[in-house]
């Protein structure tokens, strides 16, 4: 039976199309996907995030702990920052890609994949199983929904929805203040709710964790402050193309356990200098002699269907790799996607072919990220 966020009757009542993503029931759009991401591009659109999974790492080993076990400095946060990292295999493989806040001292707050809950947790606690320090994990996901408000015009609304001052250890006067991948605790209704400035869709935004009620109120309250300014709910279908338009790479897409975060395109996420820490050997190996294959972003130059996942990349008559994420571009108006290619085919400007339903389609390989405002 497929889980439920806290969000569920809500979604019905709006009229969403739902659909099992990683086991949750979940809304793909309410309008359309092309709607909802023109919406968060230019004004404002929420999403129900509640899917996501959250792990509270403390004690006075943690930080020893998880830069053993992430990619990525954990000691470059001082409480109340965050940063984007991953978790690597032995070989250099990505169990997940993640995003890592201290709370305070010696208390840290993962935001992990749903499809990865189970996996990632198991993983975990098998590491900290080999680790002396002290140290306490718990995967708290069932205490939390989520929300995450996204657009150039959020900042304008915000401070109505959750006024005051932070009540954390990150002190601001308002939710506004709060500067890139910085986290606050706030009060809302009487409730304590955490408040990042993050998001996946490569527009200015913010993303709250909270108890069911606080997410279930949050969620319409939103609806309505927002509405003066183009908020619109968002489904799970346009945070796919909005994600996809600046690069963001999706588990199970770009990334996975048999593809490394320097094959992927995320290698400035990997800090060598820090020490040891899993799959270091594999990755300061290609960081020194380089990689065979790469993560590539290209666009379509026909008229074609969008490319889709698994389709096949041509190069000089012949196929060399595969789409892991395609999509029509509602910002630029065309086919655009992500796939991998031998290094030598790698370079931008590159000329490839899509095959699409069995025909091949004209491409070319450009720069990341696909979408810049600047662009539209």
């Amino acid at each position: 039976m497929l889980k439920q966020t806290a969000l569920y009757s809500a979604h019905q009542k709006l009229g969403a199309k739902l659909i099992d993503f990683g086991g949750w029931e979940m809304p793909v759009q309410y309008t359309s996907i092309t709607d909802e991401h023109l919406a968060v591009r230019n004004a404002a659109g929420i999403f129900d995030i509640s899917h996501m999974g959250e792990v509270t790492v403390s004690g006075t080993g943690a930080v020893q702990f998880l830069n053993s076990v992430l990619t990525n400095d954990i000691r470059k946060l001082a409480a109340g920052e965050g940063q984007y990292t991953l978790m690597c295999n032995e070989r250099g493989g990505v169990v997940d890609d993640l995003y890592a806040y201290r709370l305070c001292d010696d208390v840290y707050f993962l935001i992990i994949n749903a499809s990865r809950i189970e996996p990632d947790v198991a993983w975990l606690q098998a590491q900290a199983a080999k680790f002396s320090g002290e140290l306490k994990l718990t995967d708290t996901s069932h205490n939390y929904a989520a929300i995450a408000v996204q657009g150039p015009r959020v900042a304008e609304f915000i401070n109505t929805v959750i006024p005051g001052a932070s009540v954390s250890a990150m002190r601001v006067n308002a939710v506004i203040d709060l500067k890139k991948n910085q986290i606050g605790g706030f009060k809302y209704n009487g409730h304590s709710v955490l408040v990042s400035r993050t998001g996946y869709t490569g527009e200015d935004g913010f993303e709250i964790v909270g108890g069911d009620e606080s997410i279930q109120q949050l969620w319409a309250q939103f609806l309505t402050v927002g509405q003066p300014f183009g908020l619109k709910p968002a489904g799970l279908g346009a945070r796919d193309t909005l994600r996809t338009e600046v690069c963001y790479p999706l588990y199970g897409h770009e990334l996975d356990e048999e593809t490394t975060p320097i094959e992927a395109g995320v290698g400035f996420f990997v800090s060598l200098d820090k020490g040891e820490f899993n799959g270091r050997s594999v990755l300061a190996d290609q960081k020194a002699n380089g990689v065979k294959k790469k993560c590539v972003a290209f666009k379509m130059t026909d008229k074609s269907a969008p490319p889709r996942p698994h389709y096949p990349i041509w190069a000089n008559g012949a196929p060399v790799g595969e789409v892991v994420s395609g999509t029509q571009s509602p910002s630029l108006n065309l086919g655009i996607g992500l796939g991998y290619v031998p290094v030598e085919f790698a370079k931008a400007g590159n000329v490839i072919e899509i095959e699409i339903r069995g025909k091949r389609a004209a491409a070319v390989i450009v720069p990341k990220p696909i979408f810049k405002k600047a662009d539209k």
